[in-house]
């Protein structure tokens, strides 16, 4: 029997090992080289609040995340916030700039929906300033031939929608949400082609609405997850009916959901309750989205057991909202291109919750999550490197949802524990494992477009503060001007880039000794930024008080010498 670690309640513990034996070992084994066929796009990405700061500069209102980082202590690790984070709002030609050296072609970025509109509310106020910076951060990229993939909503609504309606609790949301994409298509459609209307809903329902660990941080567990996300399908399909009916013609452009989902396998494949329960995994996690826009309603697993469980606690209706008739059509059908972020895999197993627990998300799902001890820890309590789950999430999503052009928009690693800072082996090996499986996707005939690796720059990681670090690039957030140093990673990613692949066995190995050689240098350069800074300081201080000295004494030269002749 071999351990595996199970994740109850964010404890991991070891446990025997149920079943089969260890799988993707031979997939593993057999690497692929080959390259992605031509026209392929490579990106990166960020998000506004993660990145920007400048919270309350130019006419910006007020987040959610900025209420929630401002108010009860405790709620991020070391009480962070994202005022400043990066400083991106103004640092835009460096950072595009550091896009550039990836030689990437996409840059996925999201539009801060409270710097646009300050209350939310189109009617109320549009601020210019804040739709001017946005454009000419447009124009930069298209200057630079990087292609924009805007997502309008990454989770930092604005605080007013949360105070006066009760957020995406309420149905209202919809009509806001539409007014302020419409109003994005109005002033950025001409030159961005390619638009997400969420990020990751399923995290920002559950965390935000479900456990408190995100902003709004509700706990209205088993219901106001499933009212949040009945809403966003909602707004969702509105925006990309608006989108179709008033701009495609003129625009040409497309408008997608980008969702998260890691992959979820039977612990045991001979085990018909474990293949239910991995199947069950990912219907709660991608299909609870997916579902809707794809087939018109909410998996029927879903519905199901969220409908059970309700009526064994004494309700008269499912926890769980139902669309109409006229809804199902409407939603069906509303997206030019999916969206699928990817991180990690979970061997799943059944497990039955009793019914007197009281509702909650886990109770519904009904099942456990392991993790394999020998697979590669990436840092992060939850991320572990397992490529071979990724190819088998990618074919999921081909055979379940029609063949969907698909553009992967997030997929990384964050920092090791303990480790050199700018040598990130662990995250070039997560890279060229990760990008293979993809690639063999293809080969296996799914429909990717573009990939998206997540992220540009060490950022403020949410209820994780600034403690997790996905960035290609190291920011010293200590330091007033937050520079930027490359990690190995850039070097490693840009030769996949250029080669659009992996050509062959004696190429790829060489690019991992180039990528290492180039962190070397860079961590000297890191080691000596404090001593430079130092010098720096004291240059400043020094040399102006040296020529007051200097001045104060050919004065009193000065004086005394005209003393003597008089």
């Amino acid at each position: 029997m071999k351990p595996v670690r199970v994740l109850i309640l964010g404890w991991i513990l070891l446990v025997p090992r149920v079943g089969a034996a260890r799988r993707g070992s031979t997939e593993e084994a057999s690497f692929y080289y080959g390259t992605f066929p031509p026209g392929f796009s490579w990106g990166v990405g960020s998000s506004a609040y993660q990145t920007e700061g400048a919270w309350d500069q130019d006419g910006k209102g007020p987040s959610i995340w900025d209420a929630f980082t401002h108010g009860e202590k405790g709620t991020v690790l070391g009480d962070d916030t994202a005022d400043a984070a990066c400083d991106s709002y103004y640092k835009v030609q460096e950072d595009i700039a550091l896009v550039k050296e990836l030689h990437v072609s996409h840059y996925r970025f999201s539009l801060s929906w409270p710097r646009i509109l300050p209350t939310g509310v189109r009617a109320v106020h549009v601020n210019k300033r804040g739709i001017k910076f946005y454009s000419d951060f447009i124009d930069a990229l298209l200057q630079s031939n990087i292609t924009p993939i805007v997502t309008l909503h990454h989770w930092d609504l604005p605080q007013m929608l949360q105070v006066t309606y009760g957020g995406w609790q309420n149905v209202n949301m919809t009509r806001y949400f539409r007014e302020y994409a419409d109003l994005c298509f109005e002033v950025f459609g001409d030159r961005v082609k390619h638009w997400l209307t969420f990020s990751d809903p399923r995290t920002m329902v559950e965390k935000g609405y479900e456990t408190g660990l995100h902003a709004p941080g509700l706990r209205l567990q088993g219901t106001g997850l499933y009212m949040a996300a009945h809403h966003i399908i909602k707004a969702h399909a509105q925006v990309w009916h608006s989108y179709n009916n008033t701009w495609r013609s003129k625009q040409q452009g497309m408008v997608g959901i980008s969702l998260n989902c890691d992959w979820g396998e039977p612990v045991d494949i001979n085990n018909p309750n474990d293949i239910e329960a991995a199947e069950r995994y990912l219907q709660f996690c991608l299909g609870w989205f997916a579902n809707p826009i794809y087939a018109g309603d909410y998996p029927q697993v879903m519905k199901d057991h969220i409908g059970t469980k309700s009526a064994e606690q004494g309700l008269e209706m499912s926890r769980l909202p139902m669309f109409s008739l006229q809804e199902k059509s409407y939603i069906k059908g509303t997206s030019d291109f999916l969206g699928l972020g990817h991180f990690t895999t979970r061997y799943i197993t059944q497990r039955t919750y009793p019914s007197h627990q009281g509702p909650s998300y886990q109770n519904d799902r009904a099942l456990v999550e392991f993790v394999d001890p020998n697979w590669p820890d990436m840092g992060s309590s939850w991320l572990y490197s397992v490529p071979w789950g990724f190819r088998r999430l990618l074919n999921f999503v081909q055979t379940q949802y029609g063949d969907p052009l698909i553009y992967v928009t997030e997929n990384g690693a964050s920092q090791k524990l303990h480790c050199t800072q700018l040598c990130d082996e662990w995250r070039i090996q997560y890279l060229k494992g990760y990008i293979n499986e993809m690639l063999k996707a293809i080969k296996d005939g799914v429909n990717i477009k573009g990939y998206t690796s997540w992220s540009l720059l060490d950022k403020f990681e949410w209820e994780k503060g600034y403690a997790d670090r996905y960035g290609f690039y190291y920011v010293e957030f200590n330091v007033r001007n937050k520079p930027r140093y490359p990690k190995a990673s850039v070097q490693y990613y840009k030769e996949i880039i250029t080669a659009n692949g992996f050509p062959n066995p004696r190429e790829v190995e060489s690019w991992h000794l180039k990528a290492l050689e180039t962190c070397s240098i860079n961590n000297q350069m890191l080691a000596t930024e404090p001593l430079l800074r130092h010098m720096h300081v004291a240059s400043e201080i020094v040399v102006p008080t040296v020529c007051v000295l200097s001045i104060l004494i050919s004065a009193l030269l000065l004086t005394l010498l005209l003393r003597s002749h008089g």
